[in-house]
């Protein structure tokens, strides 16, 4: 990737560069930047060279699944966007994009003030989105203070439009398997696992505010999948393992399969349409997992899973695993307790309202899972068998 800063003249000087061609950008080496990166929270970086109209877009988790979903959807609208970038972060997916890189970080509020100043409409997708945590607090400061923090540096900055990320996380499946919509609210007991009770208190934090005025519309993905999933997210990885075929059983569960891009399309549809105060379910086509698992299987040539497994066999197997990353601190490990305990219903939901209100309109659930897997192929995550079967897929019979 390309690395440039704007008109930081003064850069140029402090580092002993010179412009190419006598322009106006200053390009770096990959030492100057990592140079850049260490420093102190708030300097600007521009990937590629198109020039931009006058309005700022500040996008938060530019370097995530749906965060980068968002970001290609708001350049393609025209949107001059500055994304906040922790200096650290894996950048695979801004790579080829024209966006403004400004470094600064969820829990440091001073960055947050400089992140938004001159901007526009403010966008914040950005969240730490993982199952399984050894340190819930830390989640939850950064899911639920940071976005406070966030919205109130926005607000006071003069930012006139706002669209926050919350999830489906936050709404209560039925037991029966009947589609939920933005109505079905939940209390904070019933949210599993650290990651759901901290999207739950940070959206109820950001329905406050915006019931006392703050510009804010609120967006509630579902399951994305699609192409730019580097991490991978929890449901990546699943598509990794099923379509390695080293998935031979399942559970009984279900999911809202959308394609991220829609997400990322749904985000700008709920800015441009969306009304403050209200939230938006950006959802495609409710699924079993069985179904996920053979539409995957059937798109890469593996065999589909034919064991069935009841939770109460799982669960032992979660708290061992989970017992063994606690010790060997290896990360979030590939079922937990959590992610059982979840799995116990169909986490099915409606998209009519955003249908109704945005003109939100998903492609199928088969085209996502389909982008994933070839993104996975072409990026080296999963082996391409030598013959891969056509799909031609209809949904499962309801």
């Amino acid at each position: 990737m390309t690395i440039c800063l704007g008109k930081f003249g003064w850069l140029a000087s402090w580092y002993g560069l010179s412009t190419k061609n006598h322009s106006e950008k200053i390009y770096l080496r990959p030492d100057v930047l990592h140079h850049i990166e260490s420093s102190k929270a708030g300097l600007y970086i521009r990937c590629g060279i198109t020039s931009h109209g006058q309005m700022t877009t500040l996008l938060t988790g530019a370097t995530g699944f749906v965060g980068a979903a968002v970001l290609r959807t708001l350049i393609a609208a025209g949107h001059n966007v500055r994304a906040l970038v922790r200096p650290h972060s894996d950048r695979r997916n801004l790579s080829g994009l024209d966006c403004e890189i400004f470094f600064g970080d969820l829990a440091d509020t001073d960055s947050l003030k400089r992140a938004v100043r001159g901007c526009e409409a403010l966008f914040h997708v950005a969240a730490d989105y993982r199952i399984w945590v050894p340190d819930a607090e830390k989640m939850k400061r950064v899911n639920v203070q940071g976005s406070v923090d966030l919205i109130h540096a926005a607000a006071a900055a003069g930012v006139s439009r706002m669209v926050y990320t919350s999830s489906v996380a936050t709404l209560c499946p039925r037991d029966d398997g009947v589609p939920v919509d933005e109505s079905n609210g939940a209390e904070l007991s019933d949210m599993i696992g650290a990651y759901k009770q901290s999207k739950f208190l940070a959206e109820e934090q950001v329905k406050g505010l915006a019931h006392r005025g703050m510009p804010v519309v609120i967006v509630q993905p579902s399951a994305p999948f699609g192409p730019g999933d580097v991490k991978p997210t929890p449901t990546g990885r699943l598509v990794v393992e099923a379509a390695s075929g080293r998935m031979p059983a399942y559970v009984n569960t279900g999911l809202n399969v959308v394609h991220v891009d829609d997400v990322g399309a749904g985000h700008l549809l709920a800015y441009e349409k969306g009304k403050a105060g209200e939230t938006y379910i950006l959802g495609g086509e409710n699924h079993t997992l069985q179904w996920i698992l053979t539409t995957i299987a059937e798109l890469t040539g593996h065999s589909p899973p034919r064991v069935r497994l009841p939770h109460w066999m799982v669960m032992p197997v979660a708290y061992i695993v989970e017992g063994v990353a606690r010790v060997r601190r290896s990360g979030e490990p590939m079922i937990t307790i959590d992610s059982v305990r979840m799995s116990r219903k169909l986490m099915y939901f409606s998209i009519e309202k955003a249908r109704r209100e945005l003109d939100y309109s998903p492609r199928s659930a088969v085209e996502a899972l389909r982008d994933e897997i070839e993104w996975f192929y072409e990026h080296g995550y999963v082996a391409r068998k030598a013959r891969k079967k056509n799909l031609h897929r209809q949904n499962e019979p309801s």
